[in-house]
């Protein structure tokens, strides 16, 4: 049975498919609100499906937004290693 959950989860992976293909300097803001908006449709998945579908659905943002977190990750491991 197909919930607003999974139909907002497909509308996700579009999304993501249609800020992936505009140039560089217009990422930022979509991508950021799709960064920001994963945890939440994540967490409803893992509610209505279960731990399987969690674990998928992070595994696609992982892969999908890897450029940008390992440099947010590295910025941050930086600045906690300058501050000691």
């Amino acid at each position: 049975m197909t919930t607003l959950t999974f139909l907002l989860a497909c509308l996700w992976v579009v999304a993501a498919a249609l800020v992936a293909m505009l140039p560089m300097r217009w990422q930022f803001v979509p991508g950021l609100a799709l960064l920001l908006g994963a945890p939440v449709l994540i967490w409803r998945l893992g509610v209505e499906y279960g731990l399987p579908a969690a674990l998928v659905a992070v595994l696609a943002v992982l892969s999908m937004f890897r450029r940008p977190l390992q440099y947010y990750a590295r910025r941050a491991l930086g600045k906690m290693e300058a501050s000691e």
